[in-house]
């Protein structure tokens, strides 16, 4: 892992987009430490925060719709600059809202935006493997988990130090928006218009069990980013210092494994990678929710990000590998399932909580990961080994 993550730091294009996916984890790590007291702030009951958080991925699935048409029209650099500025004031918004409205609004803006960030961020990685022969889509994404775990350990750091949620957004928020302009001049150089040759279109066929893992894989993200606090904090009874710990441990785990991923996916194959990963998920899940205990749930927590490091990396590589789809379509329609997993988890969780308890929630996504194993066993787009990159780090001429 080490000589491939040197080499991937070394190369400017590689770490450039590489930076941009860890912006979004990093704003995201912010405000999922001050997800409890902004609960608190507003008076959000469990069900009314789980009803809430639907606004974020609604905002996404109105992205789905409207891709097609903003990268017809706006080069993939161009928007690389102006989304990831935007999407630190959403998350500014989102984080200070002081209504129920103010933050529904915020929770869409960050939804849409952050899937048409999504798109053009995978859409660059899909073209510089592709230049340069060399996988980087699970390091790229790995720099998302590093990103996320950084973000949730500076949240603990900073409430320990007596910093607000208020004070905390609009530092990290800043400190992005400046490195997004100072590197600006790089991103506007992809002049490539990357738009869908055929528009969305309903996964079908095989394509549905890609996005049905997706639909698992982010439902799973969705919840240990959106619950994970919640649970330590309030079902457990951790402190706001420890609520953080639980996305910090699956955002370091996931790091870890997409920083191997590159190397692992050519030689185990993203069939067995993503089999392999949802069993590790589902252990993970069954950890946190059978033993009330903190260390156990942050273990359990850790584990579900191992398992599902590599999983969403792969599904964005083999949709771009579809017959006849171009790689926007198809990372499109594969994350379409995605969407809807992760509007669909956080307020399932908040519908269950409200009803049972969090852990009951939870433990529907044990489930749903046996049954993602088995979907990957079955699917014909994931491979048993996949060479059609060479799985060998940059030669010294692309650095």
């Amino acid at each position: 892992m080490l000589q491939n993550t040197i080499s991937y730091f070394r190369h400017r294009p590689s770490i450039s987009i590489g930076f941009l996916f860890a912006i979004a984890s990093i704003l995201l790590g912010i405000w999922v430490a001050a997800i409890p007291q902004i609960k608190t702030r507003l008076n959000l009951t469990d069900a009314t925060l789980g009803l809430s958080l639907l606004l974020a991925p609604v905002g996404a699935l109105t992205g789905v719709a409207i891709s097609s048409s903003v990268f017809r029209r706006i080069a993939v650099g161009k928007w690389l600059v102006i989304g990831h500025l935007l999407y630190c004031v959403a998350f500014i918004a989102q984080v200070t809202a002081n209504s129920a409205v103010m933050l529904w609004i915020a929770l869409y803006a960050t939804g849409l935006i952050g899937f048409l960030n999504g798109v053009s961020t995978n859409a660059v990685v899909d073209l510089l493997e592709k230049k340069h022969s060399r996988h980087i889509m699970s390091t790229s994404h790995g720099m998302y988990s590093l990103g996320g775990g950084f973000s949730a350990g500076l949240a603990a750091f900073f409430y320990s130090m007596q910093m607000t949620a208020y004070q905390q957004i609009l530092l990290v928020a800043a400190a992005l928006m400046v490195s997004i302009l100072l590197m600006r001049n790089h991103y506007l150089s992809y002049r490539q218009i990357i738009e869908s040759d055929q528009g969305f279109r309903l996964p079908t066929g095989s394509v549905l069990g890609l996005a049905f893992i997706c639909f698992v894989t982010f439902m799973g993200e969705g919840c240990v980013a959106d619950w994970s606090a919640i649970y330590l904090k309030e079902s457990l009874e951790g402190s706001k210092a420890i609520a953080g710990l639980g996305f910090a441990g699956f955002s370091i785990a996931m790091a870890i494994g997409r920083f191997n991923g590159d190397n692992w996916i050519p030689r185990v194959g993203s069939k067995r990678i993503t089999i392999a990963g949802s069993i590790i998920a589902g252990i993970g899940f069954l950890l946190t929710i059978a033993f009330k205990s903190i260390p156990v749930a942050i273990t359990g927590f850790t584990l579900i990000g191992l398992g599902f490091s590599c999983i969403v990396p792969v599904l964005f590589s083999a949709a771009t590998r579809v017959p006849g789809v171009s790689a926007v379509t198809g990372i499109s329609a594969v994350a379409s399932g995605g969407l809807i997993g992760f509007l669909a988890g956080p307020s399932m969780i908040g519908l269950v909580a409200e009803q049972y308890s969090v852990a009951s929630g939870l433990s529907i996504l044990f489930f749903l990961t046996l049954a993602a194993a088995f979907a990957a066993w079955k699917n014909r787009y994931l491979f048993n080994k996949n060479t059609a990159i060479p799985a060998t780090n940059y030669p010294d001429q692309l650095l």
